[in-house]
Formats: C-alpha cells, structure tokens, sequence
C-alpha cells in the first residue's frame, strides 16, 4: 500500500523550511532556538549577509542570452513536505535548472549551504518534473560559485536532518548546546550560552557520580 504524500507510517509530516535544514546542519541547538522560541540574533556577518541578499530577494526574472533567471522564487516538495525559497533560479535553454543559493561568508564544502540547496534542487524537480543533478552556492567572500553535487548520499543527508526538525519540532525539546568551535561565530551566542550550559551539564554528571553505587574496592590485605 502506498502511502499519501506527505506522509510516513500513516502519520502526516510536519512542514520543515529550508532555512531550518540548514540551521540544523550549523548546530541543532541554534534551529532549535529559532523554530521553538522564535529566537535570533543579528552580529555584522548576518547584517552583512542580509544586505547582500537585498537584491536577490526581490522576486523578478531576466533573460540574458540562453539563460533565464529567477529570483526569490518559492519551492515546495509535497511529499516530503518542504518549503523554502530559492535565491536564484537559473534556466538554461538546452533544460538545464540549476538553484543558485548566495552566501556572504566563505564556503565549506559539505557545510550547511548544500544541504539547503541540495534540498532546493528536489524541490525544483518535483516542481518541473525534470531531473537536477548539480547546484550551485555563491560566495561572495571569494567571489566564486562552487558547484553542488546533488547525488544519492546528499539527498539521503536532507531527508535526514528533515526528520531530526520534525523531531524537535514534535517534542518541543530544545537540543544540547555544542559548546565547540562553532559557537565563536554564531550570532546567537548570548541566547545560547553554550558554555553555561556546558558547565551545568558537568556539575549535573558530578552530582549523580556521588549518589551512585561504586564496585567495592579491591583490598590487598
């Protein structure tokens, strides 16, 4: 038996955006922040990255040549039930479409932006119908695109971390804070407080330590 769109085990599934995919990819704890208590927080990366993103996000469409560009152009996937927006969409002549998601920061490959485009790309596909093999992210740090390949294991990664939202979402349970690296450059440090937390959790772990059995010394008599 087929399963309706949208579903899974006979349980309709919760929308998850794919801003959200990728803010779970960065650190669970900072989706988490932002879907459960409507969190967040500007720093001069995110101010920058919003004025770079002024442009792109007007909807609009032009034709240079053989391409025919999009932009802010809403996507959805019915079946697995993902929403989002595209920055640009690039649709070229000989069929070829290709998201294009602008970043201000520099590019990690594998980092969060390929999850969101990646998810991007599968929602463009059940949109036209047509198979989208590649993506492109643009960063504006080193001026370049860097091209996404959007195979099986990428694909498995988005429905992955689609189903680890839903779960936060459905439990309303915040996610343990990192308290690593990533923490330095996230805007939402103060909200956060990792390393409060962190802290907390250690002295939690110390506390139940004292109030459990011990095994029985072993005495050289």
């Amino acid at each position: 038996m087929t399963e309706a769109p949208g579903q899974a085990d006979g349980v309709s599934l919760l929308q998850v955006t794919l801003s959200a995919l990728e803010h779970h990819a960065y650190c669970p704890r900072q989706a988490g922040l932002i879907l459960l208590e409507d969190g967040y927080a500007d720093d001069a990366s995110t101010v920058r990255g919003t004025l770079m993103h002024q442009r792109v996000h007007e909807p609009g469409h032009e034709t240079r040549g053989a391409v025919q560009t999009l932009r802010a152009l809403p996507v959805w996937h019915d079946g697995l039930v993902l929403v989002g927006v595209c920055d640009v969409v690039e649709i070229h002549r000989d069929g070829r479409i290709i998201p294009v998601e602008h970043k201000s920061g520099s590019y990690t490959p594998g980092g969060p932006a390929d999850v969101q485009v990646t998810g991007q790309a599968m929602c463009l596909e059940a949109m036209f119908g047509c198979p989208i093999p590649r993506a492109t992210v643009y960063s504006a740090a080193d001026r370049r695109r860097h091209t996404v390949v959007v195979d099986a294991a990428a694909r498995q990664r988005v429905l992955t971390l689609a189903d680890e939202v839903r779960r936060t979402l459905a439990t309303a349970t915040l996610p343990d804070a990192a308290a690593d690296q990533r923490c330095r450059r996230c805007s939402m440090h103060d909200m956060c407080m990792p390393r409060v937390l962190a802290r907390k959790d250690a002295v939690l772990r110390a506390a139940a330590k004292l109030f459990s059995p011990q095994p029985e010394a072993a005495w050289d008599d």
